[in-house]
């Protein structure tokens, strides 16, 4: 199977429509992610298939989350649509979540945060080579963001490899008013919701999906930060 028929059957099982466009713009993030990552080290995925499934498809998985926050029964009648929703990626590395997620929702505004130099260097680059409008890189820590940015974002996700207790604390300044914050954990997920508070554990959503080819499960988590 080639990559571009391996992307276009994941998408498929995973309900996505695309054009022929968008999977144009995924092979060349993909060619140009290879060419980099000889050199600069951005991944340790190495094969066309590894990347699509664990990089590409599984960071695809996060528009199950903005869907069930952009539906009307979480926004009530101030917003029922993802185009309205101001976004953050933190800890992207070579670009996912965000730039899978852009890639399929250009409409999206999409900010990419990433603390290596060497990779913010690389998003930037990609971002220009795909020609992807409305999405930035802020080349600094979640955690040091900082007063300018404090309640800028709608919902902020993250495939960094942050205990959920560390994301809260660090992410929670960043986020708006009725705002989300969203991760995506593995079979252990139960491990880590057992310790948060019970105001924690009322405030999250869950949403398990099967990532394709591979069948490994992921739980997508969706708290609202406490006041």
């Amino acid at each position: 199977m080639s990559p571009e028929e391996l992307l276009k059957k994941g998408l498929n099982e995973l309900g996505f429509l695309y054009s022929e466009d968008q999977i144009d713009t995924f092979m060349t993030f993909l060619h140009e992610l290879k060419k980099w990552n000889r050199v600069y080290s951005l991944t340790a995925l190495k094969t066309d298939e590894d990347i699509i499934i664990k990089h590409f498809l599984d960071s695809i998985l996060y528009l199950k989350a903005l869907e069930e926050i952009a539906s009307p029964r979480h926004t009530g009648a101030r917003n029922d649509r993802r185009e309205g929703l101001k976004i953050a990626d933190a800890g992207t590395g070579a670009g996912f979540p965000g730039i899978p997620i852009k890639i399929i929702k250009p409409e999206l505004d999409m900010t990419l945060i990433e603390s290596s130099r060497k990779k913010s260097v690389f998003l930037r680059h990609i971002i220009r080579i795909l020609k992807l409008n409305g999405i930035s890189v802020l080349n600094d820590r979640i955690e040091s963001l900082g007063k300018r940015y404090e309640k800028t974002y709608d919902v902020i996700v993250s495939r960094a490899t942050f205990k959920i207790r560390d994301f809260l604390k660090k992410a929670c300044p960043y986020i708006k008013e009725d705002g989300w914050l969203v991760l995506s954990k593995g079979p252990k997920v139960s491990e880590e919701t057992n310790f948060l508070d019970e105001v924690h554990r009322q405030s999250v959503m869950k949403e398990v999906i099967t990532l394709p080819f591979i069948k490994a499960k992921r739980t997508l988590l969706m708290f609202q930060c406490q006041k």
